[in-house]
């Protein structure tokens, strides 16, 4: 992959791709007698693959734009086939490499500009250990006070045997648009309910979750290894995308505020010069199958 950046600590492998809003491409674990196994939907960092960066806020924009301080700001779709501005343009950007090591890297994107919103985002990754950690930080500079979010949007492989653990209070239902339609108790959805490692759902999911205590498990009980996620306090919902049993992949994404908050609540309010910082740490170890 061209431009792209690799880290190494012996026990996981990393690669970024800067030039397409500096995702993960891959995060590989190095399991000691096998082939490397992938933590994460290994690709090109774009589409259905590796880990995106939500910035300068997650998900959907509903009506066109949103009302703050008395003005509406206008802001346009800006993904095909999507009828909403989706996931701010952090992603459809190329970000500039700031340094790199062997086990890490910061990247930092300074001319961030969709709708109102004009902003300097950084990321700084690192392997630990094996164990991923990400920072992301936004940076507020259109000239005036706006609501921001942050969030991370990891593809993780789907097999037969995947289970997630992670315990939520509640979680916002959809409609048709795949806009928020009201928000009830998990114990109302049983199937959606992950305080156990339990298998995912066989229908479609796409939904937000909240009440988390920021820690989900993945158990790819077929590879041999258990994920752990930790999320910092500024991720306190969860999205989980999970389209069928067929697909080979879903997605938890921890996030900073519900979809289409803009036209609710979650947003966290910057002035000019303000910042925000998130971080996701991914960690994996080797389990035993039969």
């Amino acid at each position: 992959m061209a431009g792209a950046i690799e880290l190494n600590d012996g026990q996981s492998r990393l690669v970024l791709a800067p030039e397409k809003g500096a995702a993960i491409a891959r995060y590989d674990a190095l399991v000691v007698g096998t082939a490397p196994v992938p933590v994460l939907k290994p690709g090109d960092g774009t589409g259905a693959s590796g880990c995106q960066l939500l910035v300068p806020w997650s998900n959907r924009i509903s009506g066109g734009g949103f009302t703050f301080d008395g003005r509406f700001h206008a802001v346009e779709p800006n993904v095909p086939g999507e009828a909403f501005p989706i996931h701010g343009d952090g992603f459809q950007k190329p970000w500039r490499l700031v340094r790199h090591t062997d086990r890490e890297a910061e990247l930092a994107l300074d001319d961030g500009a969709i709708g109102p919103y004009r902003y300097r985002a950084s990321v700084a990754y690192a392997l630990r250990n094996g164990a991923l950690e990400a920072r992301l930080t936004v940076e507020n500079r259109a000239g005036m006070r706006l609501p921001y979010g942050l969030g991370f949007h990891p593809w993780f492989p789907r097999g037969d045997t995947t289970l997630l653990k992670a315990k939520a209070k509640r979680v916002w239902l959809e409609d048709e648009r795949h806009l928020p339609a009201g928000v009830v108790p998990v114990s109302q959805h049983p199937g959606w309910d992950f305080a156990q490692a339990t298998p995912l759902p066989p229908e479609w999911v796409n939904n937000a979750f909240d009440g988390w205590d920021r820690r989900a498990s993945i158990s790819q009980i077929e590879d041999g290894i258990k994920v752990t996620l930790i999320a910092s306090p500024e991720l306190d919902v969860y999205i989980l995308y999970s389209p069928s049993r067929d697909a080979d992949f879903f997605c938890f994404e921890p996030v900073s505020h519900p979809v289409d908050a803009h036209h609710g609540e979650g947003l966290t309010v910057l002035e000019d010069g303000q910042t925000m910082s998130a971080t996701m740490r991914l960690e994996w170890a080797v389990v035993e199958t039969d």
